[in-house]
């Protein structure tokens, strides 16, 4: 098949979305995206870094861990990582963020479109107690669009049964791939070590 370059051939490929689908994006928080939110524990932020390049980072905490403050408004705690910082620097470059929201047992997802900025003040540190550490900074998204996705592409992936769930050990441990990658000469901590380390650095 030839490559698509243009919106036109891509309008003679896929018919046009329904009503009800055109009409389904919101511009602030209602009472069933408020209800995913809080029963959200794994969401996906999308930036872009310098080059115009997405980059997708995943976010996870307790139910609801990513707080809402109104209807328009997010709070991310930044918990502890590997201190690249790569979402949080392009947020500096390029404050237009996505979002997807996930809850365990429901197929479908809530997407965000919004403007993101990162704050440090202890008065939005507090409402985001998430995890063992307090969060040394917040990302607050005010929210431009938001709607719900169906629930095909879960459904598909059987996501939330254990039909296509893998075996741990198909890979080594992150810190053993990381050490072939970059040919480092210390040991690497197994998988069962790794978690150990994990599990002490929530």
């Amino acid at each position: 098949m030839s490559e698509i370059t243009s919106i036109e051939q891509l309008e003679t490929i896929f018919s046009q979305p329904s009503v009800r689908a055109k009409n389904k994006v919101m511009p602030q928080i209602d009472c069933h995206a408020q209800t995913l939110i809080e029963n959200s524990s794994f969401a996906i932020l999308s930036t872009c870094d310098h080059l115009g390049f997405t980059d997708l980072s995943p976010k996870g905490g307790t139910p609801g861990f990513i707080k809402t403050i109104n209807s328009s408004t997010l709070l991310i705690p930044e918990s502890s990582g590997n201190n690249r910082v790569d979402s949080l620097r392009n947020i500096i470059n390029n404050p237009k963020v996505g979002l997807i929201f996930m809850v365990n047992g429901i197929d479908e997802v809530l997407r965000v479109k919004g403007v993101a900025s990162i704050h440090s003040c202890p008065e939005l540190l507090s409402l985001c107690p998430d995890g063992n550490k307090p969060p040394k900074i917040v990302i607050k998204i005010e929210i431009k669009s938001l709607y719900f996705h169906c629930g095909k592409a879960v459904m598909r992936a059987k996501l939330w049964s254990d039909k296509y769930k893998a075996e741990r050990s198909i890979l080594p441990s992150l810190a053993q791939i990381l050490k072939q990658q970059q040919n480092l000469k210390e040991e690497a901590l197994n998988q069962d070590e790794m978690i150990k380390y994990y599990k002490s650095t929530l």
